[in-house]
C-alpha cells in the first residue's frame, strides 16, 4: 500500500490557503498559466496524430519559445555533430516526445519571470533551486529502467511550483513580507496543495501531479518500481538544497534511495563524470 498521506496544516497555514483559494476564485490572484503553444504541442503529441511539419507550424505561432527551443537543441545537452537550424529539424532529431517536454520546460521558465521588483529575487532563487534539482533528476532517471530523462527533468523543475502563488500573495501582506521564517513555514505546509491545484489546472499527467503532491514526504513508501517522486526526493537530498524540506540526515531512512538502488553512503553527484553531466544540464537550463 502506498504511503501517500497528506500532511495536516496548522491553523495559520490553513487560513492562508483558504485566502489563496478565495483570491483565485475571485480573480484577485491568477494561477500560473501555460502558453497556448505548449498546450497545443502536448495535445498534438498525446494524440499521436502529428508530423514534424505540423508541430513546427504550431511552434511558429510563438517565436519566443521557437527561438529558445533551437537554442536548447543546440546546447551541450543535446548538441549533435551538425547544427540544428530549424524547428522541423529539431523535432526530427530530438523526437516529438522530447520536444513536447522541452516546450513545457521553456514555458516553465517564463512562469518564473516577473515584472515585480519585490518578487524577482525570490522567483529567481526558486528557479535556480529547481534547475539544480532537475539536473540531478535527469541524470538519475537516465540510469533507471522505465523512467524518461526529460520527464524527470520536468519533475525536478515543477516539484516546488506551488510556492510561486504563495510568494505572490504574501507579497501583499506586510506581516509576511517582513517575516521570512513565517512565510517559509507557510510555504512548506501548503505548497503541495497549491502545486496540485496548478498542475491539475494545466491538465498534466498524474505522475507529475504526484510529484508536486508528495515530493517532501520523505517517509513515503509504495509498491512497484521507482517513480518520479523517488527521483525528485533523491535529487533534493543530494543537491544540498535542503533548507525548504525536512530531509532526514540519514539517507537510509528515505525509501526512495532503496527504490533507486542508490548507496546512501555515497553522494551520487560527487563523481567527476556525474558532475560534468549535471553541469551541462544546469548551464543549458540557466541559459534559456
Amino acid at each position: 500500500m502506498a504511503n501517500n498521506e497528506k500532511f495536516s496544516m496548522s491553523d495559520k497555514a490553513q487560513q492562508f490557503y483558504n485566502q489563496l483559494r478565495k483570491a483565485v476564485e475571485t480573480d484577485q490572484l491568477t494561477l500560473p498559466t501555460l502558453p497556448e503553444v505548449a498546450i497545443k504541442i502536448r495535445e498534438a503529441v498525446d494524440s499521436q496524430d502529428n508530423s514534424a511539419e505540423q508541430m513546427a507550424e504550431i511552434l511558429s505561432q510563438d517565436p519566443s519559445i521557437s527561438t529558445r527551443l533551437l537554442q536548447l537543441a543546440n546546447s551541450p545537452l543535446y548538441r549533435a555533430r551538425a547544427e540544428i537550424d530549424s524547428i522541423q529539424m529539431a523535432i526530427t532529431r530530438l523526437g516529438t516526445r522530447v520536444v513536447r517536454d522541452l516546450v513545457l520546460t521553456l514555458a516553465l521558465r517564463q512562469i518564473y519571470q516577473t515584472s515585480s521588483d519585490s518578487l524577482t529575487r525570490q522567483f529567481k532563487e526558486l528557479w535556480l533551486t529547481s534547475v539544480e534539482v532537475a539536473a540531478i533528476c535527469r541524470l538519475l532517471a537516465s540510469q533507471q529502467q522505465g523512467l524518461e530523462a526529460e520527464q524527470a527533468l520536468l519533475a525536478g523543475l515543477i516539484h516546488n511550483i506551488g510556492a510561486l502563488p504563495i510568494i505572490q500573495l504574501a507579497d501583499k501582506d506586510p506581516d509576511l513580507v517582513n517575516n521570512a521564517n513565517e512565510l517559509q513555514s507557510i510555504i512548506c505546509e501548503i505548497q503541495n496543495e497549491v502545486g496540485n491545484l496548478i498542475l491539475s489546472f494545466w491538465n498534466l499527467p498524474a505522475h507529475l501531479i504526484n510529484v508536486v503532491s508528495m515530493w517532501n514526504n520523505f517517509s513515503r513508501c509504495h509498491e512497484g518500481d521507482a517513480d518520479y517522486v523517488d527521483i525528485v526526493q533523491a535529487a533534493i537530498a543530494q543537491s544540498g538544497h535542503t533548507s525548504y524540506a525536512n530531509i532526514p540526515g540519514d539517507w537510509s531512512q528515505i525509501p526512495a534511495f532503496d527504490k533507486l538502488s542508490l548507496d546512501t553512503n555515497i553522494n551520487f553527484i560527487e563523481s567527476d563524470e556525474n558532475k560534468i553531466r549535471i553541469d551541462k544540464t544546469r548551464q543549458s537550463l540557466i541559459s534559456i
